[in-house]
């Protein structure tokens, strides 16, 4: 067998959310024939920015379209595809997006579905420990907005 080839690879994706409320909602795709939930992301096309990558990837696999607000973060992770005999070296460029419009019945079928959740559920139900990290960074980002941070963050600023 040969060694593998190693690829890097650049996207970008977001946390879309809309307020409920008192609860705030988020959107996942689910993918691997619904077994696994996850942040909408996708590939940076040739000189494209990842602020506009994200809106749009955003857009094609939940069918709705968000508004940036902030960058929440980059993270990076390997995987291997074994019928390439590649290893990637994968970086996400992540934006929290507020919901401006659209319906999740508009996703397209790079997904198997899109659905809205209450953040907290979504951070169970999300399998890849970087959306649980993403997840929370927005959670944090939403909750400082709202002025509802937690007492033990209030008490390590000041």
């Amino acid at each position: 067998m040969r060694p593998a080839r190693l690829k890097k690879q650049v996207s970008a994706g977001g946390v879309v959310f809309r307020r409920d409320g008192d609860d705030i909602k988020v959107v996942l795709v689910s993918v691997k024939s619904g077994s696994v939930w996850t942040l909408p992301k996708g590939l940076i096309e040739r000189g494209e920015q990842p602020d506009v990558a994200a809106v749009r990837e955003v857009q094609e696999e939940t069918g709705l379209r968000g508004r940036i607000v902030d960058s929440l973060d980059t993270i990076s992770y390997w995987y291997f595809l074994k019928d390439e005999n590649t290893k990637y070296h994968k970086t996400v460029h992540y934006y929290l997006m507020e919901y401006a419009e659209g319906s999740t019945d508009d996703h397209d079928r790079e997904v198997d579905e899109a659905a809205w959740f209450s953040l907290d559920d979504a951070l169970k139900m999300v399998k890849y420990r970087g959306d649980k990290e993403i997840l929370e960074r927005a959670k944090k980002r939403l909750s400082s907005a709202d002025g509802h941070e937690e007492d033990s963050e209030k008490e390590r600023v000041e």
